[in-house]
């Protein structure tokens, strides 16, 4: 299936799912420059953001586009970063970004030199702190990427981020995805695709594998002819959301799978690619912040995925009936995943082994530890914790050792 390209000429419309991802993408970015830039012993930060798809940089209602979003941002934080630390008595931290714009279509990128250079200008005479460096593309991305990626290299930066809001059919191969993620220290990806496409692409190179994964929820092949007509349907979620985990599980260490939840079904997918859990445990809460723009069909503990379709899947919505029923299943999960490394696990080792099946937020988790009964946590030097909001990546949990009920398998 092939996307109508937007005119950029006359003005794109700001359609639904874009203004959710855009609002996601917005609240992420400002969290990933809070936690990457609070240690008062930090002096620089060094970044690299690829826009894949950048278009003109606005609509036609006159919202901004990622690419003034992601200036918006650095602007915010730069000056509330300086303020903060001014307050403080602490140094104050400059912020080095590499811009990487990109688009297909010459005139978007044209449009796109006309926002974006005025911001620039002003920005070197308000924010000293804040110091930019823009690159602007018009190719295919495929195209485009070897020579995005040696000028990322060149500049020796550690910390990338690609936004891959493709239209239609899709125009990012898997090994890109996978090269990016193995190329950069530190690297992020959100990626856009209708679910048309990937299961074009399923039916042409491995139907049978599509169609065992179909069967569960009771779907064929053929429910896929007249797609419009399961797309509301909570068990074709959950068998996308299945396919589209299996079909990226690859590229990188934590894949958050969930569809844009939108009103006239679930069909545009956004995924966030990381190497890290403590991106994908920020991811998940921001989900949680922006309750029902994702959606999620399965388990709400920590084996998302890991359920039987035709008894006990649910809609996760990030909201807060969900978390409820989260936190119910995260009060057996937690105990049992414990015991399957023996008695006890680093707190930061337990988060690398849950964010990548689990759509719960961090609070929920921290609850969870605190009230289960069968649950213990120390510090390193041996103290007991007893809030949540302490709870510390080098900490101790453990089961303890006389427990409420069984939880060995």
């Amino acid at each position: 299936m092939v996307g109508k390209p937007y005119e950029w000429k006359i003005g794109a419309e700001l359609e639904e799912h874009s203004r959710r991802k855009h609002k996601i993408v917005r609240q992420y970015f400002s969290r990933y420059l809070a936690v990457r830039c609070q240690r008062p012993q930090q002096a620089r930060f060094r970044i690299a953001i690829v826009d894949g798809f950048a278009g003109a940089g606005a609509y036609n209602c006159g919202a901004p586009g990622s690419p003034l979003i992601f200036l918006q941002e650095l602007e915010i934080a730069t000056e509330a970063f300086n303020i903060k630390r001014a307050a403080e008595g602490m140094s104050p931290i400059d912020i080095e970004c590499l811009l990487i714009f990109n688009d297909f279509n010459p005139d978007a990128i044209e449009i796109l030199k006309d926002r974006v250079e005025p911001i620039i200008a002003a920005s070197k005479d308000r924010l000293r702190r804040l110091h930019l460096k823009v690159q602007y593309f018009n190719d295919k991305f495929e195209a485009a990427y070897p020579d995005i990626k040696s000028l990322i290299e060149r500049g020796n930066y550690r910390s990338v981020i690609f936004n891959l809001d493709q239209c239609g059919t899709s125009h990012v191969e898997y090994e890109t995805i996978i090269d990016i993620c193995k190329s950069f220290t530190s690297a992020e990806i959100f990626y856009t695709f209708m679910i048309t496409s990937l299961l074009a692409f399923l039916q042409r190179t491995d139907r049978a594998q599509l169609s065992r994964q179909l069967r569960p929820f009771g779907l064929t092949e053929d429910d896929l002819v007249n797609l419009d007509g399961v797309m509301n349907n909570k068990e074709w979620l959950g068998a996308a959301e299945r396919i589209v985990f299996n079909s990226f599980n690859r590229c990188a260490a934590y894949v958050s799978p969930f569809s844009i939840n939108n009103p006239d079904g679930w069909r545009y997918w956004f995924i966030h690619f990381a190497n890290n859990y403590r991106a994908r445990q920020e991811y998940n809460n921001v989900l949680h912040e922006n309750a029902t723009m994702q959606a999620h069909f399965g388990r709400s503990g920590l084996n998302m995925l890991s359920y039987d379709p035709s008894h006990d899947g649910a809609l996760y919505l990030f909201d807060p009936p969900g978390r409820e029923d989260a936190k119910q299943q995260l009060h057996k999960d937690i105990p049992r995943l414990v015991t399957s490394f023996g008695d006890a696990i680093p707190v930061s080792e337990f988060y690398s082994s849950i964010y990548n099946s689990t759509p719960a937020h961090t609070d929920d988790v921290h609850a969870v530890i605190i009230e289960n009964p069968d649950l213990e946590i120390f510090t390193e030097q041996g103290g007991e914790r007893k809030r949540p909001n302490t709870i510390k990546p080098g900490d101790i949990l453990r089961v303890k050792r006389q427990r409420s009920f069984p939880i060995f398998y």
